[in-house]
């Protein structure tokens, strides 16, 4: 089961779901999905062939009962930009400010701006409540940004 727009707001305003800033205006009509954007700062172009990682300004998370898919936007998708290349999924738990491992897989120059929408979450509600949470077992906390941060 995927979350609606109302579900995610729902979550937020329960605690069951953390997102700092929230902005309601970010969620889409459409279900299952929140606007993600990319971090403040000047123009950035990614060549072809190349894999930078960015960080996501807002605050996520989510308890026990539920989980988070990452996915690209289909329009920058068609030019060549993945948000992912593992990385998909933000389990039961986890509370965070998420990286992104974006490549350029065309042959031509993206150019990616403050602002621009690059991706969406989808969240996602479990059968039943995990039995531990990504805080016990994962590498990375709401104060660890450490890509090469050692298993728990």
């Amino acid at each position: 089961m995927f979350l609606s727009d109302i579900d995610i707001k729902k979550g937020v305003d329960n605690g069951s779901i953390i997102i700092k800033p929230f902005d309601e205006k970010k969620l889409q009509i459409y279900p299952n999905t929140r606007i993600i954007t990319i971090a403040d700062g000047e123009e950035f172009v990614l060549h072809p062939g190349e894999n930078v990682l960015g960080k996501q300004k807002e605050f996520i998370g989510v308890d026990l009962e539920h989980l988070i898919l990452l996915s690209g936007k289909s329009s920058l998708a068609r030019i060549g930009l993945v948000v992912h290349n593992t990385a998909m999924l933000f389990n039961p738990g986890h509370k965070f400010y998420p990286t992104f491992e974006l490549v350029n897989s065309s042959n031509i120059p993206i150019i990616l701006r403050p602002g621009m929408e690059i991706a969406q979450l989808i969240f996602g509600k479990l059968t039943s409540p995990a039995t531990k949470s990504y805080e016990e077992v994962g590498r990375f906390d709401s104060d660890n940004s450490n890509h090469f941060a050692s298993k728990k």
